[in-house]
């Protein structure tokens, strides 16, 4: 499942910024119920991780590692928290590859192509 971003419009993973309180993997569930409207098991373990440039308010951008942690997913909603500022849709791995932008993620998404979309560690 991709979304769009808020911002430009570009396919991405949903992510949000850490919070000390939540784990990866229990931000991982947050993030794609708020942006996905997705709920389901999440892995513990993240299946890799990505590189992107953040665009912040005023032009500058940093750079954020993005562990991307596996869900099996059990619900997708008709309303969740930003429906109204996002789109979300479903892709094959191969096909979300060729719409995203981030060099790291476009591998990782081209290694869950050639392996079904099963991480090794299953």
């Amino acid at each position: 499942m991709l979304v769009t971003s808020r911002e430009t419009g570009r396919w991405v993973l949903p992510k949000g910024w850490a919070k000390k309180r939540l784990s990866g993997s229990e931000l991982a569930a947050l993030e794609a119920f708020e942006e996905a409207g997705i709920e389901g098991l999440i892995g513990v373990t993240s299946i890799g991780v990505y590189r992107y440039a953040k665009r912040m308010p005023g032009g500058d951008a940093i750079l954020c590692d993005v562990d991307v942690f596996p869900m099996d997913v059990r619900e997708l909603l008709d309303d969740w928290p930003e429906r109204g500022q996002r789109e979300r849709r479903w892709f094959t791995p191969a096909e979300a590859a060729s719409l995203v932008e981030e060099a790291g993620l476009i591998q990782l998404l081209l290694t869950m192509a050639d392996t079904g979309g099963r991480d090794s560690a299953e």
